[in-house]
């Protein structure tokens, strides 16, 4: 069975455009999980321009399925995580002014460091996932480093789905291949949406978990956020 991680980075963004507490992020990631949602995903960025740290220490005692906490692994990422334990940390190398993610690790370029960074993570009992690219050799070395997962990067195959699916699941498929043989879990996230999660799903082996934020929030617009849950669910293996 595939997860759904609900990231709610974007109900912090509508919240933070006028101040106060509205839409209430902690009531919203609840909501989540009452509607079905198996797991509630952050993203805290230096800025706070979303998520804020202090965010993350409220809704932790809170969340009653799977709390997955992505980000670059600089030193104020690392106390907040360390402090929280969540159930898993996602490893990611995006630069502090960067709008969202936009690119996965180099698993072999900065495999010491993510050996170091990996071990810190699960001596504390978290679980480890690293982003990377739909590249088998990425994922090869991300085994490497300890981790227990990788995330794959999905923009390309959003991407390119509406030209071609078959070609845009290729690499796909293959990265997720060498993560079974190399004995990974695996997740996939970013730009994820009802058009082309079916396909997705359905082609990749072994995916375990996928984290789905700026679609499902908007369109839970137009359905509803309860109705769009639920329709994400009916997606998955």
């Amino acid at each position: 069975m595939t997860k759904l991680s609900v990231n709610i980075n974007k109900i912090a963004t509508l919240r933070n455009a006028r101040g106060g507490n509205m839409p209430n992020l902690l009531n919203v990631a609840l909501d989540c999980e009452r509607f079905g949602a198996q797991g509630i995903t952050v993203h805290p960025r230096p800025d706070e321009r979303h998520i804020r740290y202090a965010d993350v220490y409220e809704l932790h005692n809170k969340i009653a399925t799977e709390f997955n906490i992505e980000g670059n692994p600089i030193d104020n990422f690392m106390k907040l995580v360390l402090d929280v334990k969540p159930a898993q940390a996602t490893l990611v190398p995006d630069a502090p002014d960067a709008i969202t993610s936009n690119a996965g690790w180099d698993t072999k370029k900065n495999k010491s460091f993510l050996q170091d960074t990996i071990a810190e993570l699960k001596e504390a009992g978290i679980r480890t996932s690293i982003f990377v690219d739909a590249n088998p050799e990425m994922v090869f070395h991300a085994k490497e480093t300890g981790a227990d997962r990788v995330e794959l990067y999905t923009e390309s195959y959003a991407d390119y789905y509406p030209k071609n699916k078959q070609m845009a699941i290729k690499a796909f498929v293959q990265a997720a291949e060498t993560a079974q043989e190399v004995g990974l879990g695996l997740n996939a996230g970013h730009d994820l949406s009802l058009e082309n999660l079916k396909f997705f799903a359905q082609n990749i082996p072994g995916l375990l978990e996928v984290s789905i934020g700026h679609a499902l929030i908007s369109e839970a617009l137009y359905f509803g956020l309860e109705n769009t849950i639920m329709m994400y669910k009916r997606l998955l293996p």
